[in-house]
């Protein structure tokens, strides 16, 4: 096979992304001189004392479906697609990862401030109207699913993004960096980020497209007010990403990169995802308590895949729980103007990995576009791609219109606002609901809240026509 061309189904070759692309990887800390620590020499999670590692585990399972290999591949997907010289300091970021794993230090402290400063954990909420809502419709009435709410936008800052963005910043603090840089689209991780930073007296740099602030000002001035810096980038989520590798690479000394999202080159999209995946450890605990036996179906809405990924890899060996992700059709899959990277994308390699992309014949990504600007990003992670390609989740879509009526039915019947984000997946329950027998369980991650959209809806005329 050719150097510049990777092999999708059907043998047809498909242009790789220009190399330029890669060689602004965002590796996370790949380039940050890892400073060694003192390392005991037997290992940490052998102690029988101290708090359980519940929130952040490691693996045990040898499932295909749970484990990626040694170098970050599901399948076909992950791996490192960087330049050589980058290869021993991902391995130094991917040793250091996996030492704060099993480390009771950092356990300790995470999950200290996983309860007290995040307030985990979140509510898995029985959303009574909005089931009634569905048990009534033609076709199902008296009868239907049961619909929970994983309650993530109870999340300190709004969002699961905290999550993650935590426990990284304390990675960053270790390794005796200074200064934070991060990349924002919704302003949520921005804001995540932020707070993360100030907590742990580190200096917070962001960068956020000129689009994304005008539609996310309420973000914004979260972001200053908790110390952060923010830089204005020309464009959207993508040239923010761009801008802020190329300021991490010119300050590799001092300065830690902390991504939002499980993308990158090994090991940045398991690090998220580990981080990530208390969502789904709290589900399978909250459900069994609730009734006494796992979910039906989870539903979460996919960009990049950090808050699905969250919830669904708890979940992925269980074969008897589907699996749902809902992207954004923006104005219409024809329209051009979309982020449904699994519904009409290809195959190719982008930020140091390879997974599905949006791209034109040229391999050149193109701009994705969506109402919940959070899902404006023209990938998805390697995992997510994986759990496609093999049939283990389901992915579908739904339209901006659809997402805002989503967040209009729920804030009205529950009085809970979703970001226009997670209302992508409260929007394909109108699709989902007749499809289920009656009793069946639904989660829908309620990944973020609605306040920060407040300004879209105004501008979409929503509030307008409701006074």
């Amino acid at each position: 096979m050719s150097s510049t061309t990777i092999e999708v189904r059907g043998g047809q070759p498909l242009p790789r992304v220009p190399a330029r692309n890669h060689r602004m990887i965002n590796s996370v800390v790949c380039g940050v001189s890892i400073k060694r620590h003192h390392r005991e020499s037997n290992h940490l999670l052998s102690r029988t004392s101290g708090p359980s590692l519940g929130f952040v585990p490691t693996r045990t399972d040898a499932s295909q479906f749970l484990r990626d290999d040694c170098n970050g591949k599901f399948g076909r997907f992950g791996g490192k697609f960087v330049p050589e010289t980058l290869m021993s300091c991902l391995k130094d970021l991917e040793d250091e990862f996996h030492f704060v794993l099993s480390d009771r230090d950092f356990q300790e402290e995470l999950a200290t401030a996983l309860k007290d400063y995040i307030g985990r954990e979140t509510p898995l909420y029985f959303a009574g109207r909005l089931t009634e809502h569905y048990k009534n419709l033609a076709g199902t009435i008296g009868s239907g699913p049961d619909i929970y709410l994983k309650r993530e936008d109870l999340n300190h800052c709004g969002s699961h993004k905290i999550n993650n963005a935590l426990a990284q910043a304390m990675i960053a603090r270790r390794l005796g960096c200074s200064r934070v840089v991060a990349a924002t689209g919704a302003g949520q991780h921005g804001v995540a980020t932020a707070a993360a930073c100030a907590k742990l007296s580190l200096e917070c740099t962001v960068f956020m497209g000129s689009t994304d602030i005008e539609k996310q000002s309420s973000n914004v001035l979260s972001m200053k007010l908790l110390s952060a810096q923010v830089k204005a980038v020309e464009g959207t989520f993508k040239d923010a990403s761009s801008e802020a590798i190329r300021n991490w690479v010119g300050n590799l000394d001092n300065t830690y990169y902390l991504s939002g999202t499980v993308v990158g080159p090994h090991p940045s999209p398991i690090m998220v995802r580990e981080f990530q995946s208390v969502i789904g450890k709290e589900t399978r605990r909250q459900a069994n308590q609730l009734w006494g036996g796992k979910p039906d179906v989870l539903v979460a809405c996919v960009g990049s895949g950090s808050n699905a990924l969250g919830l669904f890899h708890e979940f992925v060996g269980d074969e008897n729980v589907r699996l749902v992700g809902v992207e954004a059709a923006g104005l219409g899959l024809d329209s051009g103007k979309h982020s449904a990277t699994l519904a009409v994308g290809d195959v190719g390699v982008y930020h140091g990995s390879m997974s599905y992309l949006l791209q034109d014949d040229q391999g050149q990504i193109l701009r994705p576009h969506s109402v919940g600007v959070g899902l404006e990003y023209p990938g998805v992670g390697p995992e997510i791609s994986f759990l496609k390609e093999t049939g283990r989740a389901e992915f579908y879509t739904a339209t901006d219109q659809e997402a805002i009526q989503a967040c209009m039915l729920l804030s009205r019947l529950e009085g809970i606002i979703p970001a226009l984000e997670a209302s992508h997946a409260l929007a394909f329950l109108d699709k989902l609901v007749p499809t289920l027998h009656d009793g069946a369980k639904v989660v829908v991650n309620c990944s973020g809240r609605g306040d920060k959209d407040l300004d879209t809806l105004i501008q979409q005329g929503v509030l307008s026509s409701l006074c």
